[in-house]
């Protein structure tokens, strides 16, 4: 991997290390994350260089993408960089302020961070495709079901139109690219599902994440391991 990669930011400043923003869902988690704490981050893109793309591939899935240098820390992961954001900016409501709600947006977030393979290998994430219709193997709709079954759960409890309220959490951040998934790739949907898909859609980072994707250049590989 490149210096230019590898270096951290200096104190007090902030750099993401980011993929693709086309196919990279880890990325678009740690930068929602960051926007969720109102911090602003400089942008340090690998995806473009063979040998920096060869280099995420081989370290996977200890690759250090995304990855947040601030204030003289560098944390990868992205629970870490959630957990690491919150401490720093408590005041930005990245989880729900009450123990039982917050605790429970920890559970969900931790769900995502750590399963739905099937899901993954069956929807892979890519920004600019949409489909009509897309079959969908028979392995991957259990991931679907609890997904569902994770996003109404926490509607009906916390009245949406995010996952845990009126404000977009933690939750929702590790939650985005799975809606894009099923938009992209017409997964059939209920209203209430449906409704969340779209707000996620509408969320001013999510929005803008989603032109910058459109903008990236055509050159750029679908990686073969999902971030």
């Amino acid at each position: 991997m490149s210096e230019s990669a590898v270096d951290k930011s200096e104190p007090g400043g902030a750099r993401l290390t980011i993929s693709s923003k086309t196919y990279s869902a880890w990325s678009l988690r740690g930068w929602l994350l960051c926007r969720l704490a109102g911090l602003d981050v400089e942008e340090q893109a690998v995806v473009n260089d063979a040998a920096n793309r060869r280099e995420l591939l081989l370290l996977s899935p200890s690759v250090l993408v995304p990855r947040l240098d601030h204030d003289g820390a560098s944390v990868w992961d992205t629970l870490a960089i959630a957990e690491y954001l919150n401490e720093k900016f408590p005041d930005a409501g990245m989880l729900p302020a009450d123990p039982i709600a917050r605790a429970h947006c920890r559970s969900v977030a931790g769900e995502i961070h750590s399963g739905f393979t099937n899901l993954r290998s069956a929807l892979p994430m890519n920004l600019k495709v949409t489909h009509e219709s897309f079959p969908i193997f028979s392995g991957a709709r259990p991931d679907i079901e609890r997904i569902e079954a994770i996003w109404t759960e926490c509607l009906d409890t916390y009245g949406g139109p995010y996952l845990f309220g009126t404000r977009p959490t933690v939750a929702d951040a590790m939650y985005a690219p799975v809606t894009r998934r099923f938009l992209s790739y017409a997964v059939p949907m209920n209203e209430k599902i449906q409704a969340y898909c779209q707000a996620i859609a509408a969320w001013a980072p999510m929005a803008e994440w989603l032109a910058a994707a459109l903008e990236e250049p055509e050159d750029i590989e679908e990686l073969d391991v999902e971030f």
